[in-house]
């Protein structure tokens, strides 16, 4: 085991987040949460938020039951977001996400995803020389 990783008195591992705890996280002001994410979501926060992602903010605060539906596919998943469930557009629809402890620090967009696989299905009639044989379907 590594030294960062923190137990409880059952021997279970806890969550923490460059050494703090989901408690220790939600306590800090948001200069002090700034000096623990990486550079890029510093510098995003240091520019100041959004119009929307003031929104966005306000109404997780104001209604933390509440199903909050969002475009804002950049904003930081702040501490104050865990255990809430917020709808994320990812182009066509809105994409239901539970915001859990591992995902501070990271974008909504990462959670929300564009792109669908592709599946192929059989080939159709006259697509090759030996599928004229083939049975359709």
């Amino acid at each position: 085991m590594a030294n960062n990783i923190k137990t409880d008195k059952f021997g279970k591992r806890i969550f923490t987040f460059r050494g703090k705890t989901v408690e220790e996280l939600r306590a800090l002001s948001m200069d002090e949460f700034m000096g623990l994410i990486k550079s890029r979501g510093r510098r995003h926060m240091i520019h100041g938020f959004s119009d929307l992602e003031k929104k966005l903010i306000d109404d997780i605060k104001t209604n933390p039951d509440k199903f909050v539906k969002t475009h804002a596919r950049d904003m930081i998943v702040l501490p104050d977001f865990i255990g809430k469930k917020i709808g994320i557009h990812n182009g066509k629809e809105f994409v239901s996400v539970d915001i859990k402890e591992e995902m501070v620090g990271h974008r909504f967009g990462e959670f929300a995803q564009t792109r669908r696989v592709l599946k192929h299905s059989g080939v159709g009639v006259g697509a090759t020389k030996s599928s004229k044989f083939v049975a359709l379907k």
